[in-house]
């Protein structure tokens, strides 16, 4: 059975609901944000979350994913393949750099930018929110590299 939920009058079929666990099988690449895609994940648009979210990010070489900030909700990551700098802090002035096999917490509010250190791989990682909505509460924060 397919999972349903009604969303602005329409339903999503994205998710298989097996009576208590939902799974989606193969996810498909469906999202552009901010330099980065990425696949079909869980939500509260396609499982019914409540308190979270998570989906497969992926940094397309040499791209950036221009300063944001996340607004009263805890991201997790952990990187499967690639090199990753994180430029955060009020100024950006702090830098951490992160590869396969890294696990990251960014806390709610804190300033960042991604950086994928490559020109030719991309990075892959897993993102855990706490949030359900996976998209509404990020803000754009000023950056250097951002295109007037």
């Amino acid at each position: 059975m397919t999972y349903k939920k009604a969303i602005s009058g329409e339903l999503s079929d994205t998710a298989e609901d097996g009576a208590g666990i939902l799974c989606i099988r193969g996810p498909r690449t469906d999202r552009g944000w901010n330099g980065i895609r990425y696949k079909t994940g869980m939500s509260a648009n396609n499982v019914g979350a409540r308190r979270l979210s998570m989906n497969m990010a992926i940094v397309p070489p040499g791209a950036v994913a221009y300063a944001h900030s996340h607004i009263d909700f805890e991201v997790m990551l952990y990187i499967l393949e690639g090199r990753v700098r994180h430029e955060y802090g009020m100024d950006l002035e702090k830098v951490m750099d992160n590869q396969a096999g890294d696990f990251i917490f960014i806390k709610p509010g804190i300033p960042h930018e991604v950086i994928n250190l490559s020109d030719t791989q991309p990075v892959v990682a897993v993102v855990a929110r706490s949030d359900a909505s996976e998209w509404e509460n990020i803000e754009d924060y000023p950056s250097k590299r951002r295109p007037a």
